[in-house]
C-alpha cells in the first residue's frame, strides 16, 4: 500500500526497525548489568509539615533487579508457573515496578487494576482474567479482604506505600499513619507483606524461558464495543512499541533520561511510553503517585529536571494554569507527547512557552500496547491531526458499512491499523476478537481522515465513549449500575464538556412509575460502586429518553439537545 506518511518522517528516522527477540525484562537485565549504579525509580512524597519540601529515594538498576529476581523466584515457591495471571493493584511506586518485571520474569502475565477501583470493578477484573496472586496496597487491602471470598486469589501480597520512602520521611509517615488509624494494618491469616516476601527468596536469576510470542500483559479496556475485556499482549507487542517509542523520540540518551511519570502505570500509556522505554533505554523515572497534587509534581521537575512527559492533556492544563509556575525551573522538559484526548492548540502553545518543550499529539490504543500514531517531536507538527503512523505501523481509512473499501484521500471512514505493536486478540473473547481484528487489520471503531501527506485526523471517538480527563468512561458500565437501582425504569450515560476535565459524565434517568428520587440519592448510590470519575456529576430526571424504532436508547440525540438547551441560553 501507498505510504506518503513516510516522506514526512523526521531524517534519521526509519521506516522500519529492528526489534530483538528476545522479552520484555531482557532490557532490565541489560541495564543492571551496564548501569549498576544509576537510579531507576525516585519516588518520594511532599512534606508539608517541613515548609514544602521534597523528600525522596532513589531505587538503583541493581536493587530493582535484585528486588525483581526475589520476587520472581518468591512466586516460583508459591506455585506460581508460566502462565498464570497476577494481578496488581497499585498506584505508581517502586513495588509496582518490581511486581510488573517480576512476573514477566516468571513467565507469568500482568494483570493491572487501576487503584482507584471499588470492590465491585475489582472484582470483575479478577475474575476475568483468573488471578490466583494479587499485590496490592495496605490502603487498598480492604476492598481484596471484600472480594476474595468471590474469587479464586490464594497469594494475597500487601505493600506499604511508605517501604520504599527515604527513612526520615518514612518515620514520619508511619507515626501519621498511626496516629490517625490508631493501629497497624492486620493481615488475614496466609497473606503475605511485601518486604518479607522479598527476603524469603535469592537473588539469583530465574532460570525459566519466557518467549517473545508468550503472553505479558492484559490490558482491559472496553475496547470499541464498551464491554470490559482483556488485550492480550505479547512480549514480542511490549518490544516492538517500546523500540518505536524510542526511535520516534529523537536523541535519547542511553543512561541518561529522566521520565516524569505522572501518568498511572496501570495504564496501557504510561506502561509504555514511561515504564518500558525508560527500562529500555536505562532511564530513571519520577514516579507520581497522584498527579492532581500539583505542588508535588511541580517541586518534582524543578527539583530532578527530567527530559520527557508523557501526559494528557488535563496535566499539561493544570500546569499552564497553575499560578506559582514561574517559581519552578520547567526547562529541562524536552519531549512530551499527549495522548488520551484531543490536544487544544491553546494548551499546546501555552505549555511549550512555558517550558520550551515540544508537545505533540499522538494516538493509540490499549489493543495496540497502545501507540499507533504521533506527530513528529521536532518535525512538521499539523496541530489538530494525530501525526503519522509510526514505523512498521500501516494505517488506512476504509469504509464504515463494510470495513472493506479504501476511502480516498480527505474523506472519513473508519481507521483502521496493523503493525508488530497490534494484540493477539482479546483474552478468552473469540467473538470479539474477530470482530477487532480482521486479515491481520485493527479496527479501532474510530472514524478518521487521511490527508495527502498522511497525516490522520479524528473526526469522531469511538461510539458513545467518554473521555474524563485522560480517562476512558464506558456508558454501558454506569448504565448498568444505574438500573441495579430498585427505583430507576430506565436510564443512559453520555459524555457532556467539561472546562477542566474535557468532559464529564451525564446520566439521563427516568423512575418507574409512583417513584420519588432525588439527586443526592442516585449520586450516593454510584459512589458505592463506581471510581469517581466515572460517576455521574450531572443527574437529569425525564419522563421519557428518545429511542429507534428498535428500542435503542438515542444518546447523541440527548447530548444535542443539551448543546441546543446551552446556546439558547
Amino acid at each position: 500500500m501507498d505510504k506518503p506518511w513516510l516522506k514526512k518522517y523526521e531524517d534519521g528516522i526509519a521506516a522500519s526497525l529492528n526489534y530483538p527477540p528476545v522479552p520484555m525484562h531482557h532490557f532490565l537485565e541489560n541495564a543492571a548489568a551496564k548501569y549498576p549504579d544509576n537510579a531507576v525509580t525516585i519516588f518520594g512524597n511532599v512534606v508539608h509539615q517541613l515548609g514544602g519540601a521534597l523528600m525522596d529515594a532513589k531505587l538503583s538498576y541493581r536493587q530493582l533487579n535484585e528486588q525483581v529476581n526475589r520476587l520472581a523466584n518468591a512466586f516460583t515457591a508459591m506455585g506460581i508457573k508460566k502462565g498464570d495471571r497476577v494481578a496488581l493493584y497499585l498506584p505508581n511506586c517502586p513495588q509496582y515496578v518490581i511486581g510488573y518485571y517480576a512476573i514477566l520474569k516468571v513467565g507469568a502475565i500482568v494483570a493491572p487494576n487501576n487503584p482507584l477501583y471499588v470492590p465491585r470493578e475489582l472484582e470483575f477484573q479478577v475474575n476475568d482474567a483468573g488471578a490466583e496472586t494479587i499485590i496490592c496496597l495496605s490502603r487498598f487491602y480492604p476492598n481484596v479482604q471484600k472480594i476474595r471470598a468471590h474469587t479464586k486469589l490464594k497469594n494475597v501480597i500487601v505493600a506499604n506505600i511508605k517501604e520504599y520512602f527515604p527513612p526520615f520521611l518514612k518515620a514520619l509517615f508511619s507515626l501519621a499513619v498511626e496516629k490517625k488509624e490508631g493501629h497497624r494494618v492486620t493481615l488475614d491469616p496466609g497473606d503475605k507483606w511485601f518486604q518479607d516476601v522479598l527476603a524469603s527468596a535469592p537473588a539469583t536469576k530465574p532460570t525459566i524461558e519466557v518467549k517473545p510470542e508468550d503472553t505479558a500483559v492484559l490490558l482491559y479496556t472496553g475496547g470499541t464495543t464498551g464491554v470490559p475485556k482483556a488485550a492480550e499482549i505479547t512480549h514480542k507487542n511490549l518490544v516492538a512499541n517500546t523500540v518505536q517509542a524510542h526511535a520516534w523520540i529523537k536523541g535519547i540518551r542511553e543512561g541518561k533520561e529522566t521520565t516524569l511519570t505522572a501518568l498511572p502505570l496501570y495504564h496501557s500509556y504510561a506502561m509504555t511510553t514511561c515504564m518500558n522505554l525508560c527500562i529500555y533505554s536505562a532511564g530513571a523515572m519520577i514516579l507520581i503517585p497522584n498527579p492532581r497534587e500539583m505542588s508535588h509534581v511541580l517541586k518534582s521537575i524543578d527539583k530532578h529536571q527530567p527530559s520527557l512527559f508523557p501526559g494528557v492533556p488535563t496535566m499539561y492544563v493544570a500546569i499552564n494554569n497553575n499560578p506559582t509556575v514561574s517559581q519552578y525551573n520547567l526547562k529541562s522538559i524536552r519531549a512530551c507527547i499527549s495522548g488520551a484526548a484531543g490536544l487544544p492548540v491553546e494548551v499546546q502553545t501555552k505549555f511549550q512557552e512555558i517550558t520550551g518543550a515540544r508537545l505533540v499529539e499522538g494516538y493509540g490504543l490499549s489493543e495496540a500496547t497502545p501507540v499507533l500514531t504521533a506527530n513528529p517531536i521536532f518535525g512538521e507538527n499539523r496541530v489538530g491531526t494525530i501525526g503519522l503512523p509510526w514505523p512498521d505501523t500501516e494505517c488506512k481509512i476504509v469504509d464504515i458499512d463494510t470495513g472493506k473499501q479504501e476511502m480516498p484521500v480527505g474523506q472519513s471512514g473508519e481507521l483502521i491499523a496493523r503493525g508488530p505493536q497490534v494484540m493477539r486478540g482479546y483474552w478468552n473473547r473469540p467473538e470479539e476478537t474477530a470482530k477487532t481484528l480482521r486479515d491481520g487489520w485493527l479496527y479501532t471503531g474510530d472514524i478518521a481522515e487521511m490527508d495527502a501527506d498522511g497525516y490522520f485526523k479524528i473526526v469522531d471517538r469511538k461510539k458513545d465513549m467518554i473521555i474524563v480527563g485522560g480517562f476512558n468512561v464506558y456508558p454501558r458500565e454506569v448504565e448498568e449500575v444505574l438500573y441495579q437501582h430498585p427505583k430507576i425504569l430506565e436510564a443512559t450515560a453520555a459524555g457532556v464538556p467539561d472546562p477542566k476535565s474535557g468532559e464529564r459524565v451525564k446520566a439521563y434517568v427516568v423512575l418507574k412509575p409512583g417513584q420519588t428520587a432525588t439527586v443526592e440519592e442516585l449520586m450516593e448510590y454510584c459512589k458505592e460502586r463506581l471510581t469517581g470519575y466515572k460517576r455521574p456529576s450531572v443527574i437529569e430526571f425525564r419522563d421519557s429518553l428518545p429511542k429507534t424504532t428498535v428500542g435503542k436508547i438515542l444518546r447523541r440525540q440527548l447530548v444535542q439537545e443539551d448543546k441546543e438547551k446551552a446556546t439558547r441560553q
